[in-house]
């Protein structure tokens, strides 16, 4: 009997052993990648210091967290398709519970400390009348840390108070049980609602960022005539920068002039590159993809249509949380294995769209990461947008039914998932968002696109293009084709 309690408890050691192996491996892996993506984007002029690490951490968290979802659905369908494989053994429900809990944790470690501890080392100088210095510097970020947390713990602790009376009687103690997940889930709570407005926003732009990206017909884009004007604008830059005789305004704005000339530059190179494109990429690459974003926006759209139906119809559809996840049990899609592999091309389609609608805002243009030219208050501030998007992925994707794998964890606690109008308020605006966007998209591409094939954005002005006729429209276009 003793040998046995002996021979548990090994095993218990060496599996907790072996997924803590797995995710450090994981982490470490997707921390090299995101600290080699940032000193892309950082200013060639800054060194390297602390808060560049501490945003590297940030990053990777949020890289984490939008792969949630996409490694427990493969993993659940390959323990079902494999169920007695030795090579599977590793690969288990306790591994991907420790996943879910760990991106928990380091999510609220880099929301709640870490990234406003970076932001204050970047802006402070040392208190008054203090020595200066790195240290200097520690101590006012951690003396404004502790004051921001002072902030928030009390407007927390008012929250609670007045939305759940019996949690505010909690006593410190449980800071960490009870107030930093309330903390949490008011931040997730954020993201979802950001994800709500951004999600649909850039299903739209997503066509024409990635028609920028593409090689179009000839139908629809004029290469040539782009590239001729493109190539008049960087000699007329060039002749500029290289005149003797230029004016002291230009040569205060020498710096801005040459970043022009880059863009343009390297704008020429692209056309130039688009023009060398073959038949077979101009012509079926762009209608190619053109369709695929298509069908992935439709399936987004009829999947939480379906969602829509099933909440009406059964209160199970709910999202709720899993504390013991019993994987390769059962397929979480009804179309097997091809089911869940669309589950994660949709959520991962989902989470560009949404990084695309956001930095497309208005609102958020300001911060968008430049090659070489970001500095670490915009690093900063990106990461943080990126954690508060990623960490309520897994939610969003639960709430509008794009998959039925429930929340783990802390993931699961929220209170406001299981209210019933909370949540069909959120599919109905969702699916009304998406579906506006995108009609309103395809009617101005549409009219845009006829208007550039058929030549006539070179009207004047003062002519109205709506009152040309369309026996017009029709010679016009006839000619382009001849």
């Amino acid at each position: 009997m003793e040998t046995d309690d002996v021979s548990v408890r090994e095993q218990l050691f060496h599996n907790r052993v072996r997924e803590t192996i797995i995710c450090v491996l994981l982490f470490t892996c997707l921390y090299i990648v995101c600290y080699l993506i940032l000193t892309h984007f950082k200013k060639t002029a800054e060194f390297v210091t602390g808060e560049l690490w501490l945003c590297t951490f940030t990053l990777s968290v949020a890289v984490c967290a939008v792969l949630l979802l996409p490694i427990s659905i493969l993993s659940n369908e390959v323990l079902h398709s494999f169920p007695h494989s030795y090579y599977m053994q590793w690969l288990n429900g306790s591994l991907i519970h420790g996943l879910w809990n760990l991106v928990f944790l380091f999510s609220n470690l880099s929301l709640v400390f870490l990234m406003p501890f970076a932001y204050f080392f970047t802006e402070s100088e040392g208190f008054a009348g203090s020595k200066k210095g790195v240290m200097a510097r520690v101590y006012e970020a951690v003396v404004l840390l502790l004051l921001l947390a002072l902030l928030v713990l009390g407007i927390v602790w008012v929250a609670s108070a007045l939305l759940h009376d019996n949690l505010a009687r909690k006593s410190l103690y449980d800071l960490w049980e009870y107030y930093l997940p309330y903390l949490y889930s008011g931040i997730s709570l954020f993201g979802v609602l950001l994800l709500l407005l951004c999600t649909p926003f850039g299903l739209s732009r997503m066509f024409s960022v990635t028609g920028s990206l593409l090689v179009k017909p000839r139908l629809l884009e004029d290469v040539e005539d782009t590239l001729s004007c493109t190539a008049f604008e960087e000699d007329y830059l060039s002749r500029k920068l290289n005149s003797s005789t230029a004016s002291c305004w230009v040569k205060m704005n020498m710096e801005a002039m040459q970043k022009e000339y880059q863009a343009v530059h390297n704008k020429r190179l692209s056309l130039e590159m688009r023009r060398k494109a073959s038949p077979w990429q101009r012509n079926l690459g762009y209608p190619l993809a053109m369709l695929t974003l298509l069908a992935l926006t439709v399936m987004c759209v009829l999947m939480v249509c379906i969602n829509v139906l099933e909440l009406l119809l059964d209160e199970a559809a709910l999202p709720r949380g899993m504390e013991d996840p019993h994987l390769g049990m059962a397929s979480f899609s009804m179309f097997g294995s091809l089911g869940a592999a669309v589950q994660v091309l949709l959520i991962l389609y989902l989470m560009v769209s949404s990084v695309v609608g956001f930095y497309s805002s208005p609102f958020f243009t300001g911060i968008l990461p430049r090659s070489k030219d970001t500095n670490l208050t915009q690093i900063i501030a990106n990461c943080m947008s990126l954690l508060i998007l990623s960490s309520a992925l897994p939610v969003f994707s639960r709430i509008i039914g794009i998959t039925r794998f429930d929340l783990l964890g802390d993931f699961g606690r929220y209170n406001w998932l299981g209210n019933f109008y909370v949540v069909f308020l959120y599919n109905m605006m969702f699916a009304g968002l998406t579906s506006a966007s995108l009609i309103k998209t395809f009617t101005w591409a549409v009219q845009r696109e006829l208007i550039r094939a058929f030549g006539l954005h070179r009207l004047p002005l003062t002519m109205s293009r709506s009152t040309v006729p369309f026996r017009l429209l029709l010679a016009s276009g006839l000619s382009k084709i001849h």
